[in-house]
């Protein structure tokens, strides 16, 4: 790791042939394929980085991976055009947690009913020490979260654009003894803490077969694929909602949530979040924490999230050995994936 390190920081692109142009060019072809300059690149770099350690081997981060900073649309993949889009008008953000927010309209709620507009649907803590983490009505559920976003009237501050805007954790990239690379905090983690989003290349439900076809243990794939399934709808007056899902592949291209190791008692769990509600085919997965984090504890979520199915093939000894191994060894593990 010291050499590889060295190597970057010192001798950028030096074993191309001299000269200004070639040199040049070999510097930003090498930058291209770093992943240190493409975590360096990220805007919120300084205040919370993002960085990789291995103390434990000589494994390095595989070089085809790319550090992104938000997902990519794959071929066949299109967000919504700008004359569906919608956002709310309230001018005050006190406003954005009432369901006449019109980013709330949506947003399952088992409160008391206050009247069709003021009643209260908003997720967040509005206040005090515990201002914007997610409820534990909320955190408890598999309810999806609907945010404001940079469409709405209300301030960039509205409490309601947690997600919205972005990562405030530091996060470190590590080998574990076992299970490959893991991540963990650098800082404490409060219970409902938006911690980060899982990205990655969104791509077509076909194209996603594919991917999987040609991997060489299509198993191991469904480790990287996330179906965006979760207002996948039959009858949905969406026409993108009603077949198969668009599914993010984080395999080659994510960020630092793609090294997060499952646990079958996780401390983070996934919920899916909207902003511009004409875009629910392409929502994000966004991570929070399931209960107070200590800095350095590794970060782990379920990757079946408690489907039964799963429980009931493990029983059976004849699908077993086409199951995948869970690694987590916590009280609660149900000894394989999927």
């Amino acid at each position: 790791m010291e050499a590889a390190t060295e190597r970057h920081f010192f001798h950028h692109g030096a074993s191309e042939p001299t000269g200004a142009k070639t040199s040049a060019r070999a510097l930003e072809k090498e930058k291209e394929h770093c992943h240190w300059c493409q975590i360096r690149s990220f805007p919120t770099n300084k205040q919370y980085p993002i960085t990789i350690v291995n103390e434990v081997d000589n494994a390095t981060i595989p070089s085809t991976f790319r550090f992104l900073q938000n997902s990519r649309l794959g071929a066949g993949v299109q967000a919504a055009e700008d004359s569906f889009r919608t956002g709310c008008e309230c001018a005050d953000a006190e406003e954005c947690q009432y369901r006449g927010c019109l980013c709330l309209q949506e947003q399952d709620d088992d409160s008391d009913d206050e009247g069709p507009t003021r009643r209260k649907v908003y997720m967040y803590h509005m206040h005090g020490a515990k201002a914007g983490l997610l409820r534990s009505k909320f955190l408890k559920s598999k309810r999806p979260i609907y945010e404001c976003h940079d469409g709405c009237a209300c301030a960039e501050n509205c409490p309601n654009r947690v997600v919205e805007r972005g990562r405030k954790v530091p996060l470190q990239i590590f080998r574990t003894d076992k299970t490959g690379w893991g991540v963990r905090s650098l800082v404490d983690i409060k219970k409902g803490q938006f911690v980060d989003k899982y990205i990655g290349e969104i791509i077509t439900p076909q194209e996603a077969q594919h991917r999987r076809a040609a991997s060489s243990i299509a198993q191991r794939k469904d480790v990287y694929l996330f179906a965006l399934d979760k207002f996948t709808d039959p009858d949905s007056p969406d026409v993108r909602l009603r077949g198969q899902p668009l599914e993010i592949d984080g395999e080659f291209m994510s960020g630092p949530t793609r090294f997060i190791n499952h646990s079958c008692d996780p401390n983070l769990r996934i919920f899916a979040r909207v902003g511009d509600h004409a875009d629910k085919h392409i929502h994000d997965i966004a991570m929070f924490a399931l209960r107070d984090i200590p800095k350095g504890e590794e970060l782990t979520f379920d990757y079946v999230d408690g489907v039964s199915e799963e429980d009931d093939d493990a029983k059976k000894k004849s699908k077993q050995d086409d199951m995948v191994r869970c690694l987590c060894n916590s009280k609660n593990c149900r000894k394989f994936l999927w």
